[in-house]
C-alpha cells in the first residue's frame, strides 16, 4: 500500500511539474513584423473650423429722411445701379407747398429787414447830429436787429424746405446691385423717429466676404493673412479660397458660448457666392510646405521587450525626440529636431536624411490559440481591454 501510494504521488508531481513548465516555464516565441515609412517631403498644416455667413464687402441701406407717399420706384431686385442714379421718388405735393410758403415768408422778412435797415440808418444819422434822443435811436436799432434775425431765420427755413424737397428724390449712393426692395409704389413711409429702409444695395458682388464666428478657444491662433478654405451647401463639391483680413476684438456671447468675428475676403468672379449663404470655414493657422515629414507615431516608437530578441542590438543616443532605423538585427536611434505637428504628421527640422526608412510600429506575430496584436512601439504586445466594450457572444470582451 505504501509503495502504491508513493507511485501515485510521484505521478501527480510529474504531471503538476509538467503543467507548470508548459504554462509558465516555456519561452514563447513570437514573429515580429516592423512597419517602416520613408522620410519624405510634404506639407504640414494645422487648422481650425468655424461657421459663418457670406456677405458683400460693402452693403448700404438706402432710406429717406422725410415722410410721404412713395410716388415712383425705378428699380427692382437685382437691378444694377450707378452712383447718383434716381431709384425712387416720394410725393412732393406737401414739400412743394412748404417750399413755396417759406419763399413767401422770406420775401416778407426781406421787406421788413430792408425797411428797418433804412430806418435805422436815418435815426443813426440824426442821433450822430444830436437831433434825436438816445431812446429813439435805441428803439430803431432794436427794430432793425429783430428784422435782421427774422430774415436770417426765414432764409434758413427756406434752405431746409429746399433740402427736404431734395430728399423726396432717392438716389443710389454707390455703384452696385439692388439686393432688396422694402417698399412699393403708393406705400407711406414715416421718418418721424428713425430713417426707414427703402432699398439695400451691394457694391460689388464679384468680391465677397465671410463673417465667421470663431470660438474663444481657437481665436488665439487666428491672424490676418492666413489662408482660408470654405464651402457652402449650395455648391457642396466646390471649395472656395480666401484669406483673413480682420480679426474683430468684440466678443459675442450666445447661450454662454463666446465667439469672435473673423472677416474673410474671397473673390467671386462667377457670382456663385450669394449674400446670406452659410459657409463652413477652415482657417489654416499654421502651414509648412515642402518640409521633411514623418508620421507622428514614428516618434513614439521605442525598441523594448518583446520587440527585440536576445540576438538584437540597440544603439541608443541622447535626444528628446528620436527616430529608429533597423539594419539587420541592430536598432539605431537618430536624435532629431522637430518642428510643427498636426497630430498625424510631424515636421523634421534636422537629424535624419530624406529617403531614410524609419520604424513606426511593430506587430507581434500569432501564437497557437492566440491572435496577433500590434506592439504600439512601447514594448507592450497585448492590446488593452476596454471594460466598457460589450462582451462578444461565447468569447471574452
Amino acid at each position: 500500500m505504501n509503495k502504491k501510494r508513493i507511485i501515485i504521488i510521484a505521478i501527480l508531481l510529474i504531471l503538476v511539474g509538467g503543467a507548470i513548465w508548459y504554462f509558465f516555464g516555456r519561452t514563447k516565441k513570437y514573429k515580429i513584423t516592423y512597419e517602416t515609412v520613408e522620410v519624405t517631403r510634404g506639407n504640414v498644416s494645422t487648422s481650425i473650423t468655424a461657421t459663418g455667413t457670406v456677405e458683400p464687402i460693402t452693403q448700404v441701406e438706402v432710406g429717406t429722411q422725410v415722410s410721404g407717399i412713395v410716388n415712383k420706384i425705378y428699380v427692382d431686385y437685382n437691378t444694377p445701379v450707378t452712383k447718383g442714379q434716381v431709384i425712387a421718388e416720394l410725393d412732393k405735393t406737401n414739400l412743394l407747398n412748404e417750399y413755396a410758403s417759406q419763399q413767401s415768408s422770406l420775401a416778407t422778412a426781406k421787406v421788413e429787414y430792408e425797411y428797418q435797415q433804412a430806418n435805422y440808418n436815418r435815426y443813426k444819422s440824426l442821433y450822430d447830429r444830436e437831433l434825436i434822443s438816445a431812446n429813439d435811436y435805441e428803439l430803431a436799432y432794436y427794430s432793425f436787429q429783430q428784422a435782421k434775425n427774422s430774415y436770417d431765420i426765414s432764409r434758413n427755413n427756406l434752405a431746409k424746405a429746399e433740402t427736404n424737397l431734395g430728399y423726396a428724390t432717392i438716389y443710389s449712393p454707390i455703384d452696385g446691385v439692388v439686393l432688396s426692395k422694402e417698399v412699393e409704389e403708393g406705400q407711406t413711409v414715416a421718418a418721424s423717429f428713425s430713417t426707414p429702409t427703402l432699398f439695400t444695395i451691394a457694391q460689388d458682388l464679384t468680391q465677397m466676404q465671410v463673417v465667421a464666428n470663431v470660438d474663444e478657444a481657437d481665436i488665439g491662433g487666428v491672424e490676418v493673412g492666413q489662408r482660408v478654405e470654405f464651402n457652402v451647401d449650395a455648391y457642396p463639391n466646390d471649395i472656395f479660397q480666401g484669406d483673413v483680413t480682420q480679426v474683430r476684438q468684440e466678443a459675442t456671447v450666445t447661450n454662454n458660448v463666446v465667439t469672435y468675428e473673423v472677416i474673410i475676403n474671397s473673390p467671386n468672379p462667377d457670382l456663385k457666392l450669394k449674400p446670406g449663404l452659410t459657409a463652413n470655414v477652415t482657417i489654416y493657422t499654421l502651414e509648412r510646405n515642402n518640409v521633411l515629414t514623418v508620421p507622428a507615431k514614428a516618434l513614439r516608437f521605442t525598441p523594448e521587450t518583446p520587440l527585440i530578441g536576445p540576438e538584437d542590438e540597440i544603439i541608443d543616443a541622447e535626444g528628446k525626440h528620436k527616430l529608429w532605423t533597423r539594419e539587420e538585427r541592430t536598432f539605431i536611434a537618430h536624435p532629431v529636431e522637430i518642428g510643427v505637428t498636426n497630430g498625424s504628421r510631424t515636421e523634421i527640422v534636422s537629424g535624419i536624411a530624406e529617403g531614410t526608412y524609419v520604424i513606426t510600429d511593430a506587430i507581434v506575430g500569432q501564437m497557437p490559440g492566440e491572435s496577433a496584436a500590434p506592439a504600439n512601439g512601447n514594448g507592450n504586445g497585448n492590446q488593452e481591454n476596454n471594460p466598457f466594450m460589450p462582451a462578444r457572444p461565447g468569447g471574452r470582451r
